[in-house]
């Protein structure tokens, strides 16, 4: 089976035929206008083949062809799928996975054209190009993660220096904020004598009591008991 470069990668480039199998009207309709590039008609063929027979591995393959042309790649990716699961040959199995690996390679999901690219290698290990694409898949998911882990490790250096400094910002107001300054008294000086007389008054006061129930208790004969 014959491929053709597709940027990076590669797509098998004509429609599948099992030599086993009968090709019904709609396929070879199909296949006809995929020869001519009209992938509108030819798509339109191999649905309605499908319609009379959904497990039709071939005209899944085929509408997995055509559905990629049409730059349909979701879609595209299915129509593999479909081919897979009702393939009973396994060249066309490795031919499908290898188509659904470019399908999503076209879509950004390298995860699952790693998976495409190593089933097709499983059934056909001497595939050069499903190796080569592989190999290229599995290097920029390498590079891809480390970008992701070196993006996480600056966010990380960067919400450090932002605490840092944040504590810095905390600690330096505080230390610009005003300390308390003692309230000032708002007595008068003659009002603060005044206090102060009374209070040595109260105090005299009381030595003079104390002095006197002392001398009092002392006068008093003891009690009998």
């Amino acid at each position: 089976m014959k491929k053709i470069p597709f940027i990076l990668f590669l797509l098998f480039s004509f429609c599948y035929r099992l030599d086993a199998q009968k090709e019904n009207v709609s396929i070879k309709k199909g296949n006809r206008y995929y020869k001519e590039q009209k992938f509108d008609e030819s798509l339109k063929e191999y649905k309605q083949a499908l319609q009379q027979s959904p497990d039709n591995a071939s005209a899944n393959y085929n509408s997995g062809n055509a559905e990629f042309r049409k730059n349909s790649f979701d879609d595209a990716a299915k129509s593999y799928d479909n081919a897979i699961s009702s393939a009973n040959d396994d060249k066309l199995k490795e031919q499908s996975y290898y188509n659904k690996g470019v399908a999503s390679i076209k879509q950004q999901k390298l995860e699952q054209s790693i998976d495409a690219w190593k089933n097709a290698l499983k059934l056909d290990p001497n595939d050069e190009d499903a190796r080569d694409n592989l190999e290229k898949a599995l290097r920029e998911l390498k590079n891809k993660q480390q970008q992701q882990q070196q993006n996480k490790d600056n966010k990380k250096d960067q919400q450090k220096k932002q605490d840092k400094k944040d504590q810095q910002n905390q600690n330096q107001n505080q230390q610009q904020q005003p300390q308390p300054q003692p309230q000032k008294s708002k007595l008068t000086k003659q009002q603060v004598e005044q206090l102060l007389k009374a209070l040595q008054q109260k105090e005299k006061d009381v030595q003079e009591k104390m002095n006197q129930n002392k001398a009092r208790s002392s006068s008093q004969p003891d009690k009998d008991w």
